[in-house]
């Protein structure tokens, strides 16, 4: 509605056409739905790949974040077991210590 292409919404929704399907429209699968005019094909595909785009750039983004709390998560525990050996280490020189005495 907002391409002013509202006069084929009743056709995608008889389709079932919902957003996931939409993406994988092309020209051809478009014109079956009754698209007849190459000017309205044509601004429906111009967005539908902005979309495709706009969608990959988030999953980018998001597999990005991803990899950056696995490496912050990685760290912190890199950090706990080196803390953990330094106590062992810590406290079996005490040990020791006491042992010769």
């Amino acid at each position: 509605m907002s391409l002013n292409l509202e006069q084929y919404a009743s056709e995608f929704s008889a389709q079932n056409i919902n957003g996931e399907h939409l993406l994988q429209l092309d020209g051809s699968k478009l014109k079956a739905l009754g698209m007849t005019s190459s000017q309205d094909r044509a601004i429906i595909k111009k967005k539908l790949k902005e979309m495709k785009a706009s969608l990959e750039k988030a999953r980018k983004a998001q597999e990005k974040m991803e990899k950056q709390r696995e490496k912050l998560r990685k760290k912190e525990q890199e950090q706990l077991q080196r803390k953990a050996k330094k106590t062992d280490k810590s406290s079996s020189e005490a040990t020791e210590g006491t042992n010769e005495q």
